[in-house]
């Protein structure tokens, strides 16, 4: 793989936790209040079947279950943990929770890929878990078992649909494996949103603006450039990236929403990004 072009696939990849980091501020401004798991489906299932269609290509053999699979893993549970750890846990806790990610796929990429954990990667991880919680966590920040399990769960399942995919190496390019996974993981959530929680009476303007940002942006765009890093770069150069997420949460919340940004928070930034810079010198 050329440097240019290795270079050129992580910047496009980081795209995507850049876009993810805009939830907060969507979901707690634009959309209608206690429909977690509604809006979870909304975000993945529709714009799954638009992509689906698009593409016209459907898995074969053993990869239908494959695909299904992973859509659980990366999205359906995935989602659901998130939307009960944010309901459960402060956002600090749970962003903290999450950093955990590229250390979990440092220890898993030995038994299911073979490679060995190098030990400036896992300090890069490390110090990328510090960074978050500089960056996210609050001295009165509560603790919840429930929501603690559910953003751990969370977290290993999608470390280990990460890995699982670059252990498979799909067989299509990068939007149809978007659209497996989307729809697999949508019809995950669909009974349990039907079940759980009513629709809204009426949707406003803006509602349907945040469900489309979501959709289109956030899970569309997102999904599709981060599963395309993930099948041309090594699992363990694209996880950390994961951490600008919280990163990118926090910068809107002080430009958006006129949030305070304190030192540590400041002191947070640098680390993560240091962090991330560091595990690409790792792994080359």
């Amino acid at each position: 793989m050329k440097s240019s072009n290795a270079m050129q696939d992580i910047v496009t990849t980081a795209i995507a936790p850049l876009l993810w980091g805009t939830t907060y501020l969507v979901t707690s401004q634009w959309l209608p209040p206690g429909l977690p798991m509604t809006s979870a489906m909304l975000r993945v299932l529709p714009i799954g079947l638009i992509f689906l269609l698009y593409s016209r290509t459907f898995p074969k053999g053993d990869w239908w279950w494959k695909a299904l699979l992973l859509g659980v893993l990366n999205i359906g549970f995935f989602q659901a943990m998130l939307f009960v750890a944010a309901y459960r846990l402060p956002g600090g806790v749970a962003a903290t929770v999450g950093a955990v990610q590229p250390l979990v796929v440092l220890v898993l990429a030995m038994p299911l890929l073979g490679e060995r954990p190098k030990a400036l990667a896992i300090a890069a991880a490390l110090a990328g878990m510090a960074g978050v919680a500089m960056l996210v966590l609050t001295p009165a920040a509560r603790l919840d078992s429930v929501g603690l399990m559910a953003a751990l769960a969370g977290t290993l399942s999608m470390a280990l649909g990460t890995l699982l995919l670059k252990r498979w190496k799909a067989p299509v390019g990068a939007l149809t494996l978007t659209a497996w996974q989307l729809v697999g993981g949508g019809l995950l959530l669909l009974p349990i949103a039907l079940y759980k929680e009513s629709w809204p009476a009426q949707l406003s303007l803006n509602n349907v603006l945040g469900y489309a940002w979501l959709g289109l942006i956030g899970a569309g765009l997102g999904y599709t450039l981060w599963l395309r890093g993930i099948t041309r770069l090594p699992a363990t150069l694209v996880t950390p990236l994961a951490l600008l997420s919280p990163v990118s949460a926090t910068v809107l919340g002080f430009a958006v929403l006129g949030e305070r940004f304190t030192p540590l928070q400041v002191g947070g930034v640098l680390l993560v990004l240091a962090a991330v810079w560091v595990s690409q010198l790792a792994r080359r």
